[in-house]
C-alpha cells in the first residue's frame, strides 16, 4: 500500500471508528483494536513497518508526547485536596506492588529469563490515558474516583516508561547484581531531574511568551506544539525516555498556571489527541502477525488473569488503605487498569533492541504486550458500565437541563420539565429570583452561569431563557465547549433587535428554541397576560389539534416527551409531528376557570437526583 494511500485509511477508519463509537455508545478504544487487527494481522491490506519504516517508533513517540501533555493540561491540582494521597499512593506503592506481583507471575507462567520478566512487568506497570480517558467519559463516576483514575493514567505513563528503561538499562550494561543496583539508582536520579528541569523550563517558557504578547493569537497552538515536541525531544536526548515526563510536567505547570488563557490551545490538542489516539491504536495493532499468536497459549491467558484479579486490586487496597474513598469506589478502581499506547510503543522500542543484542526470548515481549492489551482493553471496556451500577457509583445519564435564569418564565418551563421527571437546574445571580425558585421546590444554584463550580450531575444541555440576549449567547458559546452542539438552546433574540440570521452567525449561537417569534419579551409578555405551561397527554381521542382548538390557537409548543420518556426541546431547526402517544408542555394563555398553580410547593427528590457519593 502506498504511503499516502495508507495514510487516508488510516485517518478514514481512525475517524469512523470513533463515530461508530459514539453512535453505539461503545468506549472507542475496543472498535479502534478491531479495526486494527482487520486491516492488519487479519486482511494484511496494511503492514505499518513497510509503510512508514524507520519512521514508525519516531512518530509513535512523538504522538505519544502530545497525548501527554494534553492529559496534563487537563489535570487541575485542587483535586488532590481530596485524592492526593491515593494518587501519591498509587504511583508509588501501586508501582511497586504492580511490577514485583508481575514480574513473580511472569516468571512462573510465561517462562521467560528472569531480567526480561522485570523488562516486561515494569511495562505493564503503566494504565494509559489513551483508554482511561474514554472510559471516564463513557462511564461517568463520582468525582473522587474519576480524578484518581485519571491522575494515575497521566503520571504512571512517564513513571512506567521510565522504569522500563532502567530496567533495560540494567539488562545491557550490568552483570552483577551490584552494578546492576548503581545503574538503576544513577539513571532515575538522571531522568528525575532532566524530566522535570525541562518540563518546568519548557512550561516556563511558554507561559512568559504568552503573557507577554510576543506571540499572536494565531501562533498559539502551533507554537505550543512545537515547544512540547522540542522539549520531548531535547529531554530525551540528554536522559532517554525521560520526555515523557518533561512534557506531562509541563502539561501540568501550564494547565494549572492563571497568568494566560487556555482554551483556545486546549480545545486544539483535544482535537489533535483523538486523531492521535486513533492512529496509534489502528497502527500498532496492525503490526501484529497471526505467528504472533503462537507465543499466546493457556499459560499466557493464566497470568493476564491474575495480573486482573491479583495484581491491580492488591495495588490499589494497599494504595487507598486510610483514604476518604469508599470501598465501592477502591474496588471499582481495582478493575480498572486496561494498558494502552505507552505499553505498546516501550515494548516494541525494548523487543527490537533486545532482539539485536540476540536476547533470549526477546521476541516474545511484543505479542504478549499486544495480547495484555488487547484483552484488559475488551475486558475493562466491558465490564466498565455494569460494574459501575452493580456498585451504585455511576452517575446518571447526561441528559438534564441547565437553565440560565429563575425568572417567572424560567421557572414555569423548570417546574413542567421537573415534575416530568427531568433533572434540571437554575443558575441565577440575582437572590430574588433564586429564593423564588427554592420556594417552588426547584434545584437552583445563585451563582455566574460561567463559574466552574456549577455541578453538571446528569445534566448535559442548555436553556439559555436569560432575558439578556448578549448573555445568552456568551452562555451559548461557553457550554459549547461542554456539551454538544446540538444540545445548546437559547432565545430567539428580540425581532426588533435582531431581524434576520445572518446577523448572528449559526457558529455564534445555539439552536433557537419554541419559535422564531418566541424571544424572551414575547414569552414574558405570555406570561404576564395569564400565560401558563401546561402539560397534555395527546392520544387519539384528544390530539394536538384539540389541545390547540381548546386553547384558541394560543399554544407555543415548548417540549415533547415520546413514549420512551426522552424530553426533546421544540427547535426552530427541527419539526415535530406531536403524534398521539407523545406527552406535549407548551405555553398557553390560561382560560376562565383554570385553577392557578400555587406559589410554594415541596417537591421531592426524584428518586437518584443526587450525585453519587459514597460514604
Amino acid at each position: 500500500m502506498e504511503l499516502m494511500t495508507g495514510i487516508t485509511v488510516l485517518v478514514f477508519l481512525g475517524v469512523a471508528a470513533q463515530w461508530l463509537a459514539w453512535r453505539l455508545q461503545v468506549p472507542s478504544i475496543m472498535l479502534l483494536l478491531v479495526f486494527g487487527l482487520l486491516i492488519g494481522p487479519v486482511s494484511g491490506l496494511l503492514n505499518p513497518d513497510a509503510l512508514f519504516g524507520d519512521l514508525l517508533p519516531v512518530l509513535v513517540s512523538l504522538g505519544v508526547a502530545v497525548i501527554l501533555f494534553e492529559g496534563g493540561l487537563s489535570l487541575r491540582l485542587e483535586e488532590l485536596k481530596y485524592t492526593g494521597d491515593v494518587v501519591r499512593n498509587l504511583i508509588t506503592v501501586g508501582v511497586i506492588v504492580t511490577w514485583v506481583t508481575g514480574g513473580v507471575l511472569a516468571y512462573f507462567f510465561l517462562d521467560l529469563p528472569l531480567l526480561l520478566c522485570a523488562l516486561f512487568a515494569a511495562i505493564l506497570v503503566v494504565s494509559g490515558p489513551t483508554v482511561i480517558g474514554p472510559l471516564l467519559r463513557h462511564v461517568r463516576l463520582p468525582h473522587n474516583t474519576d480524578a484518581a483514575l485519571e491522575w494515575e493514567s497521566i503520571l504512571i505513563d512517564p513513571i512506567g516508561a521510565l522504569l522500563a528503561v532502567l530496567v533495560f538499562d540494567v539488562i545491557v550494561t550490568s552483570s552483577s547484581l551490584a552494578g546492576g543496583t548503581m545503574v538503576f539508582f544513577i539513571g532515575m536520579v538522571k531522568m528525575l531531574a532532566v524530566g522535570s528541569a525541562l518540563g518546568l523550563g519548557g512550561a516556563y517558557v511558554l507561559i512568559r511568551m504568552i503573557k507577554r504578547f510576543w506571540i499572536p493569537d494565531y501562533l498559539y497552538n502551533p507554537f505550543s506544539l512545537a515547544l512540547v515536541l522540542v522539549v520531548f525531544s531535547l529531554s530525551h536526548f540528554l536522559a532517554e525516555e525521560s520526555g515523557l515526563l518533561a512534557v506531562t510536567v509541563m502539561g501540568i505547570v501550564v494547565g494549572n498556571q492563571k497568568s494566560i488563557a487556555l482554551r483556545d490551545i486546549i480545545e486544539f490538542k483535544e482535537d489533535l489527541r483523538v486523531l492521535i489516539i486513533s492512529l496509534l491504536f489502528i497502527v500498532l495493532t496492525a503490526r501484529l502477525e497471526l505467528a504472533d499468536l503462537a507465543f499466546i497459549d493457556f499459560r499466557a491467558l493464566a497470568f493476564i488473569i491474575l495480573l486482573i484479579v491479583l495484581c491491580r486490586p492488591a495495588a490499589v487496597m494497599l494504595s487507598a488503605m486510610g483514604s476518604k474513598l469508599h470501598l465501592r469506589e477502591k474496588i471499582f478502581m481495582s478493575f480498572m487498569a486496561p494498558r494502552g499506547i505507552v505499553a505498546a510503543a516501550v515494548a516494541s522500542i525494548f523487543a527490537l533492541r533486545l532482539a539485536e543484542s540476540g536476547y533470549p526470548k526477546a521476541d516474545q515481549l511484543v505479542p504478549l504486550t499486544f495480547f495484555v492489551i488487547i484483552v484488559t482493553v475488551f475486558f475493562y471496556s466491558a465490564i466498565a458500565s455494569p460494574l459501575s451500577r452493580v456498585l451504585d457509583i455511576a452517575e446518571p445519564h447526561p441528559r438534564g437541563f441547565l437553565i440560565v435564569g429563575a425568572h417567572q418564565l424560567a421557572r414555569k418551563i423548570g417546574i413542567a420539565l421537573y415534575d416530568a421527571g427531568c433533572r434540571i437546574l437554575l443558575v441565577d445571580n440575582q437572590s430574588a429570583n433564586i429564593k423564588a425558585a427554592r420556594m417552588a421546590g426547584l434545584p437552583c444554584s445563585y451563582s455566574n452561569v460561567f463559574t466552574d463550580n456549577i455541578r453538571l450531575c446528569g445534566i448535559g444541555r442548555l436553556l439559555a431563557l436569560s432575558a439578556n440576549d448578549e448573555l445568552n449567547a456568551l452562555a451559548v458559546l461557553h457550554y459549547l465547549k461542554i456539551f454538544d452542539r446540538m444540545e445548546v438552546y437559547q432565545l430567539p433574540p428580540d425581532a426588533e433587535a435582531v431581524r434576520s440570521d445572518d446577523v448572528l452567525p449559526r457558529h455564534l449561537r445555539g439552536r433557537y428554541l419554541f419559535d422564531k417569534r418566541a424571544s424572551f419579551s414575547y414569552l414574558y409578555g405570555r406570561i404576564l397576560d395569564r400565560g401558563v405551561v401546561k402539560t397534555v397527554k395527546l392520544t387519539k381521542n384528544f390530539t394536538y389539534d384539540d389541545f390547540s382548538e381548546y386553547y384558541e390557537g394560543s399554544d407555543i409548543p415548548l417540549f415533547v416527551i415520546d413514549a420512551r420518556g426522552t424530553v426533546s426541546p421544540v427547535a426552530t431547526d427541527a419539526s415535530f409531528d406531536f403524534s398521539p402517544g407523545q406527552t406535549l408542555i407548551a405555553l398557553v394563555t390560561a382560560r376562565q376557570g383554570d385553577p392557578d398553580p400555587p406559589a410554594t410547593v415541596s417537591r421531592p427528590q426524584h428518586p437518584d437526583y443526587e450525585c453519587k457519593s459514597p460514604s
